[in-house]
């Protein structure tokens, strides 16, 4: 064929041919909007859920036109930035030719502790009371603050012991930013004492003896998993650097509010923990990934990093505030890993270990919030600090982050060897009008435990030989009031909503448990085969472990099943 011949492929643009590449066009207001966000600073492919956050913020939803504009201006797919901006929960990505939603949002938290406080009633109230054109209600996973149950949020605003009445006037006020709580300044906190430690190691310590410190005095990781914490410095500091340190702060286990608990009162602890972590692991930078359901500790570590950063104590850009964007998954180390590089939140195989290679394929030391702050506590008062507690056999001291039926919830700095039975006398016995009947060791992951079981210690180690574990210790305690058939179904309907859906073992696991335990009669024997696939097969603790409600469930409640 002549390349001539009008009647072949080529054309002259006057035709039928394509004037512009295929895909979605670039429009130069939405260019010049995204560049004006992203101001004068390097345009990393790592920040790009920060890059979302900003236009989600300025815009009240993720349109099409910023994303292809957004894409231009990283040279990343648009595929790329879409799937991101699908996978987290408080993004909302609109199509052409889509409504964006209301400029207004109002998240109903509806895990087990706000459920048992009437977030149901509190749900259904809200839906018609508002108009849907201008409010949007949504149902959302825990938010950390189960003492205070039932929460919602309005914009970044936190309503606790929430009503119809106090949104109400939260509506009329018109303010919905975070409530920024008193905390411990770095001014305050180096008036008492506050990173002469990290100073003096910094000047000539020896991080085998700091190791040793901290594992003298037995403290394991306080996220869940329990690991010496100590010990992960050698891993770490065996391979070659670069290093990095990542703490773990997208505390989404619901009833878990510890960390948010020590943040919002004394964040310095936790950052001088980290700086010590990160000088034994000669880490060459520290990111932090803060969950987004805690606005008022990220402007909190915010404004304190930047006060760290102008006293001298680290350099500039040093530490890298990361922030989530709803995804349980997240709180999973490689998944956390994952997202601080930008991408989606899925759990990565094992091995290699993030010790090994982590964030962008380097030597990863990763730590939990309430970890960094009793490393710094150690460092400065000695081991004793948790060694010389006792009790029930268990050394130390545990954070239990206590709701549901009991009279005063909240954060208990208890021993380690505590049970439910000190527990619930340290909350003041239980809620007036309820009697004790089961409770929750450690988030949904942990299952339930019928009130017979009230003597077992709550530690590492004590819950394994019952089929359950300790977890983050976030206890939900219920009443006779309350059905472990429905809180059952609760937990799996989180796990449900919260698998980041790559293994099929617990995104249709996780599915069909949902749909069988909606039976008033369960099928044991299928739920049991069903449990022993997720357990075996899943890629991660999330499926491995959204098996325990059910299973703990028929045993212990076998009369409501």
């Amino acid at each position: 064929m002549a390349l001539d011949d009008k009647n072949g492929v080529w054309k002259s643009g006057k035709g039928r041919g394509r004037k512009t590449p295929k895909g979605r066009q670039l429009e130069d207001q939405a260019w010049d909007e995204v560049r004006a966000l992203l101001g004068d600073g390097p345009r990393r492919r790592d920040l790009l859920i920060e890059y979302l956050h900003r236009i989600q913020d300025s815009y009240g939803h993720l349109s099409a036109a910023h994303l292809r504009a957004l894409s231009e201006e990283l040279r990343t797919g648009m595929a790329e930035i879409w799937e991101v901006a699908t996978f987290y929960a408080h993004f909302d990505p609109v199509r052409e030719g889509e409504t964006p939603p209301p400029d207004l949002t109002i998240r109903v938290c509806e895990s087990l502790s706000c459920e048992l406080a009437g977030s149901e009633a509190l749900i259904a109230a809200l839906e018609s009371g508002m108009d849907p054109a201008k409010i949007r209600v949504l149902r959302a996973p825990c938010m950390g603050r189960c003492d205070t149950a039932p929460v919602l949020e309005i914009g970044h605003k936190h309503i606790d012991n929430a009503t119809p009445e106090k949104v109400e006037a939260a509506l009329a006020k018109g303010d919905f930013h975070a409530e920024i709580p008193d905390y411990e300044t770095l001014d305050a906190y180096r008036a008492a004492g506050g990173y002469a430690r990290l100073a003096d190691l910094r000047a000539g310590g020896n991080w085998e003896e700091v190791q040793t410190t901290v594992l003298a005095s037995g403290l394991r990781g306080l996220g869940g998993a329990g690991f010496p914490s100590g010990r992960k410095w050698g891993f770490v500091r065996a391979n070659a650097g670069p290093r990095y340190l990542a703490v773990n702060g997208d505390e989404g286990e619901p009833g878990t509010f510890k960390d948010r608990y020590y943040l919002e009162r004394t964040p310095h602890l936790m950052l001088e923990g980290m700086l010590i972590a990160a000088w034994a692991v000669e880490a060459e930078r520290c990111f932090i990934y803060m969950r987004d359901e805690y606005p008022a500790v990220l402007h909190i570590l915010a404004t304190e990093i930047a006060a760290l950063e102008a006293a001298g104590i680290v350099t500039p850009g040093f530490i890298e505030l990361r922030r989530g964007a709803g995804a349980y998954i997240c709180g999973e180390e490689s998944a956390m890993i994952e997202s601080i590089e930008g991408k989606r939140g899925i759990p990565r195989q094992r091995p290699p270990y993030v010790a090994a290679v982590g964030i962008f394929d380097r030597p990863t030391l990763v730590h939990n919030v309430e970890t960094l702050h009793w490393i710094a506590r150690i460092l400065r008062e000695g081991p004793e600090i948790l060694s010389s507690t006792e009790k029930n056999g268990r050394k130390g001291l545990r954070s239990y982050s206590v709701s549901g039926r009991v009279a005063k919830p909240g954060v208990y700095l208890l021993p380690a060897g505590s049970t439910i039975t000190d527990i619930i006398a340290a909350c003041g016995g239980m809620a007036e009008g309820h009697t004790f009947k089961a409770y929750q060791p450690g988030g949904p992951s942990s299952g339930l435990l019928p009130a017979s079981m009230s003597d077992v210690p709550l530690d590492f180690d004590t819950l394994q030989p019952h089929g359950t574990f300790i977890g983050s210790a976030a206890v939900v305690v219920l009443s006779d009031k309350d059905s472990a058939k429905q809180a059952a179904l609760n937990m799996l309907r989180f796990f449900e909503s919260e698998s980041c859906g790559q293994c099929t073992p617990c995104r249709v696991g996780c599915e069909k448990a949902v749909k069988l335990m909606q039976a008033d009669r369960w099928d044991r024997d299928l739920l049991e085969d069903l449990c022993q696939v997720m357990g075996d097969a899943s890629i991660c603790g999330l499926g491995q472990a959204a098996p325990n409600p059910i299973r703990l469930t028929m045993k212990h409640f076998p009369e409501e099943v």
